[in-house]
């Protein structure tokens, strides 16, 4: 299927990489120049600031409450950015729509950002926040059943990630783990995965520029091999928590996600494995007005309220 005409009006107006060396600063702060006003995001019984105390230190979180209820389910959630962009704000109305379309709380994860903090500072900083909402549940009202964990590209790192840490941790409580077009291989070869060439250029995220978007998260010398850094190098995938791998056709790490739903699936864990045909990476942020895109929290929901899991994964 060609790219959604939508999302094709959106890249012909993208200017043409042009090799200069990256400035997060600069980046950042364009970011922040597109986060809509407080008055336009969509309304929810609370939203509300908070700290996590955790090992890692303290760590900022906002929390969302979809409605007033006697206890939720949580979810924690981790945005993308190539771990070095994004932010409590700029996936403000990610973390909205989760809250309304799952029913749970949602606490969303500000972990610290590359390369001030490069592996494994954000990693311990998502794996810190589980532990804490685990900890703090009376206080949140959680109802004991669901503790999910979402990220969105590295954000979807970390949620693979952490699910293993808590996994080799004894920690048992993670319930689901829903990678949204994850970054699972950061050990980068263009030849590894057809959809590595199939998707290389005109669709937002380039091939060519992996490797230096994610060079920041990988100057503390953490090697790319590592499964804490790539978590599709994991040999033992078993014991992890049931697993939603949503993938866009259009996106240069689509091969690597679904080869991991797969191996999860071989491994005995329930895996649904969702293809967003149309899409590129990043449709979850930047196309979910998009009706059919949308889709995904929906989908999110009927994965936690157990209709989404099914015995097989997509070949």
């Amino acid at each position: 299927m060609t790219i959604h005409p939508e999302i094709a009006k959106v890249l012909s107006t993208l200017p043409a990489p042009d090799g200069a060396p990256l400035d997060p600063a600069a980046m950042r702060a364009g970011e922040a120049a597109h986060v809509p006003p407080a008055d336009q995001r969509l309304p929810l019984h609370a939203v509300d600031d908070a700290t996590a105390v955790t090992p890692a230190g303290e760590v900022p979180v906002r929390i969302y409450t979809p409605a007033e209820a006697e206890s939720y389910g949580l979810l924690v959630y981790f945005h993308g950015g190539a771990f070095f962009l994004g932010s409590l704000d700029t996936h403000d109305h990610v973390a909205r729509s989760l809250a309304k379309e799952t029913g749970c709380k949602v606490i969303s994860v500000g972990y610290r950002l590359a390369p001030e903090a490069a592996f494994p500072g954000g990693l311990e900083d998502c794996y810190g926040v589980v532990r804490w909402a685990a900890e703090q549940g009376r206080s949140l009202g959680w109802d004991g059943r669901i503790l999910a964990i979402a990220g969105d590209s590295s954000g979807g790192t970390f949620a693979a990630a952490v699910a293993a840490k808590a996994h080799d941790d004894g920690f048992d409580r993670i319930t689901h783990q829903i990678l949204f077009y994850p970054s699972l291989d950061l050990d980068f070869d263009e030849d590894r995965y057809p959809s590595m060439r199939e998707n290389a250029e005109g669709y937002g995220l380039e091939t060519a520029g992996l490797r230096p978007f994610n060079a920041f998260y990988l100057e503390s010398g953490a090697e790319p091999t590592h499964p804490l850094v790539s978590p599709i190098k994991r040999n033992d995938l078993s014991g992890l928590p049931a697993a939603l791998v949503i993938t866009a056709e259009h996106d240069p790490l689509r091969d690597e996600g679904e080869l991991y739903g797969r191996r999860l699936y071989e491994a005995g864990v329930a895996v649904t494995i969702s293809r967003y045909d149309g899409a590129n990476h990043g449709f979850v942020q930047n196309f979910s007005w998009i009706p059919e895109f949308y889709r995904a929290f929906e989908e999110t929901a009927d994965f936690l309220n157990g209709a989404a899991v099914n015995p097989g994964a997509r070949p």
